[in-house]
C-alpha cells in the first residue's frame, strides 16, 4: 500500500489500494454490471412494463365498463320510456274498449227496452181489443134488453138486434172520439 505522504506531501495521508485490487474490482464491477444489464434489468423492465400494462389495461377496462354501463343505462331509459308509452297506449285502448262496451250495452238495453215496450203495447192493444169485443157483446145484450123494456116488445130478432147494437156502439165510439161522453 502506498500513502500519499511518502511521495512528498507532509499533510494527510491518502491510502491507495494496490493496482491489482483496482483491476480485479473493475473486472468484478464490469461482470456484475454485465449480469445486471443482461439479465436483471431486462427482467425488471419487463416486470415494470407488465405492471404499467396491467394498470393501463385496468384503466382501459374500467373505461370500457363505464362506457358499457352508460350504454346499458341509455338502453334501459329508452326501454323504460317505450314501456311507459306502451302502457299509456294500452290504457287508452282499454278506455276506448270500455267505452265501446258501455255504448254496446246501452244500445242493447235500449233495444230490449223498445222491444219490451212494443211487446207491452201490442199486448195492451190485444187485451183492449178483447175487452172491447167482450164489452160490445155485453153492452149489445144490455142495450137490446133495455130497448125491449123501453119499447115494450121483445127484440129477439138476432139480425135486427145486432144491427142496432153495432150502430149504437159506432155512435158511441164516434161520440168518444169527438170529446162527448
Amino acid at each position: 500500500m502506498y500513502t500519499a505522504a511518502e511521495e512528498g506531501s507532509g499533510g494527510a495521508q491518502l491510502l491507495l489500494p494496490p493496482l491489482a485490487e483496482i483491476i480485479v474490482g473493475l473486472i468484478a464491477f464490469g461482470v456484475v454490471l454485465f449480469v445486471l444489464a443482461k439479465f436483471v434489468f431486462p427482467r425488471m423492465e419487463h416486470m415494470f412494463q407488465a405492471r404499467v400494462d396491467a394498470i393501463e389495461g385496468g384503466i382501459a377496462r374500467a373505461e370500457a365498463a363505464q362506457a358499457e354501463a352508460n350504454q346499458l343505462l341509455e338502453q334501459y331509459r329508452a326501454q323504460l320510456a317505450e314501456a311507459r308509452t306502451e302502457a299509456a297506449r294500452i290504457r287508452d285502448e282499454a278506455r276506448a274498449d270500455a267505452e265501446n262496451i258501455r255504448q254496446d250495452v246501452l244500445a242493447k238495453a235500449r233495444e230490449e227496452s223498445d222491444r219490451i215496450i212494443a211487446s207491452g203495447t201490442s199486448q195492451l192493444a190485444a187485451q183492449r181489443e178483447s175487452i172491447v169485443r167482450g164489452l160490445r157483446a155485453e153492452v149489445g145484450t144490455l142495450a137490446v134488453d133495455l130497448a125491449g123494456r123501453i119499447v115494450g116488445e121483445s127484440l129477439a130478432d138476432e139480425a135486427r138486434s145486432r144491427g142496432t147494437v153495432d150502430r149504437f156502439i159506432t155512435e158511441l165510439g164516434a161520440g168518444t172520439g169527438t170529446g162527448r161522453r
